[in-house]
């Protein structure tokens, strides 16, 4: 039988890795549900490529630039998803509107719809420190 602190030790380090496989189960898992089909046949990562790749043609480097500070904030690790999901909201909204170029009104709009609730406070942020009026977005937020 253990004792002492190899015991604790032991006990300490089955609740980390049962937390950590819950941790990574859990995002496995939402990455999973992203990947199901809807009605269309298509899922939601699926139509978020698409329109990255349909509006491709129609970022500036202006833009890109743009898009590249408002996800500044987002931590390193969630960056490459978060830009990917933003600029797949903002080229669905040039789509849906026949837009002939990604302008800087689009990707405000796009990164607030695309942006949850609950961090649209580091958005109206990151928008101050840019000087860029919110008030005529104030309806998407």
């Amino acid at each position: 039988m253990l004792e002492g602190w190899f015991m604790w030790f032991i006990l300490f380090w089955v609740f980390f890795l049962v937390f950590s496989f819950g941790i990574g189960g859990y995002f496995m898992f939402r990455k999973f549900l992203k990947k199901m089909p809807k009605e269309d046949g298509k899922s939601v990562m699926d139509w978020e490529e698409h329109f990255v790749n349909e509006s491709r043609h129609l970022w500036g480097s202006d833009e890109k630039a743009l898009l590249e500070d408002l996800v500044s904030p987002v931590p390193e690790l969630f960056r490459d998803v978060a830009r990917h999901k933003i600029a797949g909201k903002i080229g669905e909204l040039a789509l849906n509107e026949k837009a002939p170029k990604i302008s800087e009104e689009l990707v405000i709009r796009g990164y607030i719809q695309a942006t949850p609730k609950r961090d649209h406070k580091f958005l109206r942020k990151k928008l101050f420190e840019n000087k860029i009026d919110v008030k005529p977005y104030e309806h998407l937020f």
